[in-house]
């Protein structure tokens, strides 16, 4: 009888461990299965399109940005920029108001070495086909000084533009114009402190209530306080690599993590105070940059390990009354 339950117990450990409770969310990850897709660094969930992201590549790609419905990780449509120049190195994409596209030419590799960078502008098209579309190229520049940034976030209301510097001590939220102009520099000051991290991407809530920012093994959300962020705590956030991306779902229930590579993942987890659906995906989880990471298992794995230790326990208990019998 002992090779039964070893095989019951063995069957109810993988069960518990490979399939969390959330495993009917799991048709909400995706994974980008386009071979021209391979520097995944931004992340934007269209809000005219319901299932579909924006994505672009990280550099030497080309004025392009794609879409991709998360239904079938395919691309539906590759839109390619034109008045744009030649991209430099595009590091964040972002939906404002107005089903507008804002898409964030900002890193620098030279760390601070270019004089300026940019922000383009465009439509979100009503039909999801391979097009060229006319952007708006706006110039960037720090109050403070060149600096390298990833994260580029519009305001869902005021469109308002903002910007997080990477550094890996922590850096700035940086306040753009009221509204951005084409005919000069569009100066950026620094209005926060974002300590704690190296950011590699940030999202703003639909409502424009919330902020979270993202590093490559964390995130820290934040009330947004009318810009003047406050922190709220620091989040696990899935394990798929290098982590680069990060956007609210449409509905603001839920943070979508993406990261660089072929064939890379994008996982969904519960967003703060968003009451949506719990975390997906297999519950592979990191802690956020030096954040307390306790026994190292997301809820829906202690909670599984929890029925484990009762089902053995029972299992235990009817065998020792049958000897008793």
């Amino acid at each position: 009888m002992r090779r039964p339950f070893a095989l019951l117990a063995a069957a109810l450990l993988v069960g518990a461990f490979a399939v969390p409770a959330s495993a009917a969310d799991a048709d909400e990850d995706f994974t980008i299965k386009d071979p021209r897709i391979t520097e995944s660094s931004g992340l934007a969930a269209s809000r005219r399109h319901p299932g579909v992201y924006w994505t672009h590549n990280d550099s030497d790609d080309g004025p392009y940005i794609y879409a991709v419905d998360s239904r079938t990780g395919e691309t539906v449509a590759r839109l390619t920029l034109t008045g744009v120049g030649t991209p430099r190195d595009v590091e964040a994409i972002s939906i404002g108001p107005g089903d507008r596209i804002y898409v964030g030419d900002i890193g620098d590799n030279l760390g601070g070495g270019w004089p300026h960078v940019w922000i383009y502008e465009l439509p979100e098209p009503k039909t999801l086909e391979d097009r060229t579309v006319r952007a708006t190229q706006y110039v960037v520049k720090y109050s403070d000084g060149a600096r390298d940034a990833e994260s580029l976030v519009v305001h869902p209301k005021t469109g308002r533009a903002y910007i997080v510097d990477k550094n890996e001590k922590g850096g700035h939220l940086y306040e753009g114009p009221a509204r951005l102009s084409v005919s000069g520099t569009n100066v950026f000051k620094p209005v926060a402190s974002v300590p704690d991290l190296e950011a590699t991407d940030a999202t703003l809530s639909p409502d424009g209530e919330h902020l979270v920012v993202r590093s490559y093994f964390g995130a820290i959300a934040y009330d947004w306080n009318g810009g003047r962020i406050k922190r709220e705590k620091r989040l696990g956030v899935p394990f798929l690599g290098q982590g680069e991306s990060v956007t609210y779902t449409a509905d603001g229930k839920r943070l979508m993590y993406g990261a660089e590579g072929a064939d890379s993942p994008v996982e969904g987890q519960e967003a703060p105070g968003g009451g949506g659906k719990s975390s997906s995906g297999g519950g592979s989880s990191a802690a956020g940059d030096g954040a307390d990471s306790g026994d190292g298992l997301s809820g829906n794995l202690k909670t599984g390990a929890i029925a484990v230790a009762v089902a053995c326990v029972a299992l235990l208990g009817l065998r020792g009354l049958r000897r008793r019998r």
